[in-house]
């Protein structure tokens, strides 16, 4: 399945639903995305001393999550800026704003030096990416030597028994629910035809370990609906 990723187009799309997409992760998830993104922060091991990159931040919950579980500074990178306008208002409101900086940039071409920041996250967003084997190389790039990466993203899960359950879901009530609460007939249709084009599983690991990573892992949660990729660079 060929999916329309160009940059300008997913961007608009996110900038259209900025102002409920927190009620509308909560909504689609059962509440289980905030628990997904504690399990990605956690498996960083932090220390309280790193600077933490989070691509495709959108409004910023995992660069929030990460400033209260044990990173010195985040960057948030995204290329919706009415996501990032959100993700500031959120990180104010925390009196987060000398330990979180949120900048307007392109997974593909990350706006941070090379071997700059100690770990790296993603959380639903690489599958949005044009080239997400360009972003992968990218979040190589960006990281220190004995740097860890943790990418969150949907799946399909493999059971005889959930994966026709979801997949009925994820065709049928997920849209008409992502359209009643967003007001944009786009964005929640793009969302399952995103999901089934998306290279997951043991494919997107091979991936980062193409980009360099190593000790890749591809942990299913919620029988393989959604996934954990750890990687390190060595």
């Amino acid at each position: 399945m060929s999916v329309d990723k160009a940059p300008a187009k997913i961007a608009g799309m996110f900038d259209a639903i900025a102002g409920r997409y927190d009620l509308l992760n909560m909504v689609l998830s059962g509440g289980l995305d905030r628990h997904w993104r504690r399990v990605a922060i956690a498996s960083l091991k932090l220390t309280g001393k790193e600077r933490l990159l989070d691509v495709c931040t959108g409004t910023a919950d995992v660069a929030i999550g990460a400033a209260h579980h044990g990173a010195a500074r985040v960057v948030g990178v995204d290329f919706s800026g009415a996501m990032l306008v959100h993700g500031l208002q959120k990180v104010r409101k925390g009196s987060l704003g000398t330990r979180i900086q949120l900048i307007r940039g392109d997974a593909m071409n990350l706006p941070v030096a090379d071997q700059s920041v100690h770990a790296a996250t993603i959380a639903f967003g690489i599958r949005n990416v044009m080239q997400p084997e360009v972003a992968c190389r990218e979040l190589f790039r960006a990281l220190r030597p004995g740097g860890r990466l943790a990418i969150l993203e949907f799946g399909t899960p493999r059971s005889k028994v959930f994966g026709p359950v979801y997949q009925w879901y994820s065709r049928n009530i997920l849209p008409r629910i992502g359209r009643a609460v967003s007001r944009h007939d786009a964005a929640y249709t793009y969302l399952p035809e995103s999901i089934g084009a998306f290279a997951y599983g043991d494919e997107f690991a091979a991936l980062l370990a193409t980009a360099g990573f190593s000790q890749v892992e591809a942990r299913p949660l919620m029988f393989g609906a959604v996934y954990l990729y750890t990687g390190l660079r060595a």
